[in-house]
């Protein structure tokens, strides 16, 4: 005995097996066995036998009986709270024993035991509870009775309506309720499973995409209904039209519950393979829609990542630049938020980057494989893998270059220097700088994990000859688009940042701070604004970002200063007018000075404005008092809130000492230029032709101009319009007659303006055609026209 005892009751432990025994005794049925065998474990508790083993047997025993004895008591209310806890147990092991003394309670006298003993026995006892349908009174069980069966046996519940029909009117509301309920979901069901039927047996695209779009209507109200036929509508995806296959997956995206996930992928996956099998006409967007649809899934069930990404990487070299893009981008996410799964991606992209056909998707690539080599032999993998679709170096040498005069020859011995036998060493379209950021990455990284130095310094050489190569090749006549400034730039700093890596002088200058931590900073938004209007503290915050982008206008540049100023009164007038306008992003200042030219004083001098467009005043007038010969400066406000030609009018009006009578100088209208809200933007293809046919507004200009060469008026034109050329460069070479280019701009206030330049020279040496701009808004589509119609004839800009 560990502890001291005024009492020790002697009782034999037994074998070492007694502890199972008692167990076996417990999970029994015989009650009195149970009541000698829970003594027993009390006695071998006190003579210090440790049963840890029956601990969670005897509770269980005790539990059971507990909740035994709460079905069997006397006070209605007791065995009710019993039977509504039993509803919340999911364990059978706890409620199978406890089945008779629910079935008991189903004959209660009361009605409150017998409502909860339907819903404590669900789908046990399904025959039991559809004799009691037919002997129950009470509404509030009945109403049970049926949410049951509506639950796990509907066919059961159906059959009973089908034969009391005749006595449903006199059910009470509440059970008529649970009857509609049924009526509406059996319904529902049918129409749907009517619906993708229909789907699979019509031949008639129209028809198919009507169905849809009532399964659609559908699926907003009764989701969970349509949930479980989503297999069904998935069906569809079998017809080759686009259009009902996006729908189609549109609305299966929507009913993917954490229960038919795992169909819905392996659906989806076989359709993916499907499109890799078949040579379709528009196989490469179907097998666009279904990665986005799989990218989507990912995203709301991140488990399922691993089972799909390896499939969709097969689909890196797609001839369908777009579905290839989607799938890199798939995978950017997917090794960014699985961890787990970084060295299997890794080492499948490096197996299939030699299949990669696209700059973009080329260039995403490289930059996987640049942030996630991190052991040596990724590193190292990642590095042959780039010098093998390289090449062969070198990529040009001059005499090459002096052999290439023939055409034929010079282009075959392109193609043998620029392609490896797998893949192209370097794309069209500029991957230049990525492959060599890459690189780059790649030798720093090896830095680390490489415990050989010279491995290293011959990695760092072998990237450093391919990066002089790249540069080498732009100057030769080889390539049919150079490489651009930004590349040629990041090239170099490449290789000034692994020239210098075994540098210790330059490391250590790299540490020394240029700033410290407690240097003051100044922030204009929390800055003290006591003496500043609200206008000075953003005149200030312009100034440093025209300072900082180089566009700050010097103090002595008096040339743009002077095109600022309008006149708007006549040098006649008796008071002169002028005024100043500077035009910030979202609002107006005009610097108006007043001069009184007459020898009487001017009482009352107000300076009223008027707009016309999306502009507002936002001072009210003032009235002043000006003496003879004397001048007044009067700033007004003026906040614009769209991109749209406004005009700015008025007038002043005064009152002299000798007439009573208020005089008014009408002002001139100015006139607020739409140039100075729009600024060049760039957008991609895809979603220049997505908003050129969605904007509904067009302002169609037909070209009149005395300039006679193509690329010098659509030149003109971008440098009238502030726009920017989307069209590339290499499409606009050569002399054909013909130009079409399309322009794009983006406002202050986001919107878009859209502008397509078609132009064809004339036998007499003219230019015709017409010039069509596309916004959302009307506002910018007619002050735009209105511009170019001002500009087109080759004036001064």
């Amino acid at each position: 005995m560990e502890k001291s005892c005024t009492l020790v009751i002697h009782f034999d432990k037994g074998t070492p097996t007694i502890a199972n025994k008692i167990k076996e005794t417990l999970e029994g049925n015989d009650v009195s066995a149970k009541i000698d065998a829970l003594k027993k474990a009390i006695m071998l508790l006190l003579n210090g036998k440790i049963i840890s083993q029956l601990f969670i047997t005897i509770e269980m025993t005790l539990i059971y009986q507990s909740l035994l004895n709460n079905l069997n008591h006397p006070i209605e209310y007791i065995r009710g709270v019993t039977l509504r806890f039993l509803c919340r147990l999911k364990e059978t092991e706890v409620i199978e024993p406890l089945i008779p003394a629910v079935l008991s309670n189903l004959e209660h006298r009361h009605p409150f035991v017998r409502r909860n003993a339907i819903l404590a026995l669900l789908d046990n006892a399904l025959d039991w509870i559809e004799k009691l349908l037919s002997t129950e009174q009470d509404l509030s069980a009945k109403q049970n009775i049926f949410l049951m069966l509506f639950t796990s046996a509907q066919d059961r519940e159906v059959n009973y309506l089908f034969t009391d029909i005749d006595r449903i009117n006199d059910w009470g509301e509440l059970l008529r309720m649970v009857v509609l309920e049924l009526i509406t979901s059996t319904t529902i069901r049918a129409t749907a499973n009517t619906y993708c039927r229909l789907l699979l047996s019509q031949r008639d695209n129209n028809v198919k995409l009507i169905v849809l779009d009532r399964l659609n209507e559908l699926k907003s109200s009764h989701r969970e209904i349509m949930v479980d036929i989503i297999m069904d509508i998935l069906r569809a995806l079998s017809s080759p039209n686009l259009d009902i296959r996006r729908k189609t997956l549109d609305i299966a995206l929507e009913l993917i519950t954490p229960r038919n996930i795992d169909e819905v992928i392996l659906a989806l996956k076989k359709e993916v393979v499907k499109t890799q099998g078949a040579e379709l006409e528009k196989n490469g967007e179907y097998r666009q829609m279904l990665v986005q649809a799989i990218h989507s899934c990912a995203i709301k069930f991140p488990e399922v990542a691993s089972t799909v990404v390896h499939l969709l990487m097969d689909f890196l070299g797609d001839n369908n630049v777009a579905s290839a893009i989607d799938v890199v981008v798939f995978v950017r996410e997917i090794i960014e938020t699985n961890p787990k799964l970084r060295i299997s991606i890794v080492t499948r992209l490096l197996d299939t980057f030699y299949q990669i056909r696209a700059a973009r998707v080329c260039s995403c690539a490289l930059w996987i494989i640049g942030e996630y080599c991190l052991s040596l032999s990724e590193v190292e993998s990642g590095v042959a893998t780039i010098k093998q679709c390289l090449g062969e170096l070198h990529f040009y040498t001059p005499a090459v270059e002096r052999e290439g005069q023939d055409t034929s020859k010079s282009s075959q011995q392109v193609n043998s220097m620029t392609i490896s036998p797998r893949r192209p060493a370097i794309l069209r379209d500029g991957t230049y700088a990525t492959q060599t950021c890459t690189l780059s990455k790649l030798v720093l990284r090896l830095e680390e994990v490489q415990s050989s130095k010279a491995e290293v310094n011959k990695a760092n050489a072998q990237s450093l000859l391919i990066m002089v190569s790249m540069l080498k090749l732009e100057q030769s006549s080889f390539l049919p688009q150079p490489i651009d400034n930004n590349s040629y730039d990041r090239i170099v700093l490449r290789i000034r940042l692994l020239y210098n890596t075994g540098n210790e002088e330059i490391k250590a200058k790299a540490q020394i701070s240029h700033a410290q931590p407690d240097d003051l900073i100044d922030f204009y938004h929390v800055k003290s604004r006591k003496g500043m209007s609200q206008l000075e503290l953003e005149d200030e915050v312009q100034d440093d970002l025209k300072r900082a982008t180089g566009e700050f206008m010097k103090d002595g540049d008096d040339a743009n200063k002077l095109n600022r100023i309008l006149q708007l009164t006549g040098f006649s007038d008796p008071v002169y007018a002028e005024a100043y306008v500077t035009v910030h992003h979202y609002d107006i200042v005009l610097d108006v000075t007043v001069i009184n030219r007459t020898k009487d004083t001017l009482q009352n001098l107000c300076l009223e404005l008027a707009t016309m467009g999306d502009l507002k005043l936002v001072e009210r007038p003032q009235n002043y008092t000006l003496a003879p010969e004397s001048s007044k400066q009067i700033r007004a406000n003026i906040k614009v809130s769209s991109t749209e030609t406004g005009v700015i009018f008025g007038n002043i009006v005064y009152e002299t000492s000798n007439v009573l009578e208020r005089n008014v100088v009408v002002l001139n209208d100015i006139h607020i230029d739409i140039m100075d809200y729009i600024s060049p933007a760039t957008c991609a293809d895809v979603a220049f032709r997505t908003m050129w046919a969605e904007f509904e507004w067009e302002n169609k200009v037909a070209v009149n101009t005395v300039i006679q060469g193509e690329k010098d008026f659509l030149n003109h034109i971008i440098k009238s319009t502030n726009m920017k050329c989307l069209t590339p460069l290499s499409a606009l070479e050569g002399e054909c007659g013909f130009l079409a280019a399309n322009l794009y701009a983006k406002s202050i206030f986001g919107e878009d303006a859209l502008v397509n330049v078609s132009v064809e020279k004339q036998a007499d040496g003219k230019l015709s055609g017409y010039i069509r701009i596309r916004s959302k808004t009307q506002g910018i589509a007619l002050s735009l026209g209105d511009k170019i119609t001002l500009k087109q004839k080759g004036g001064s800009i």
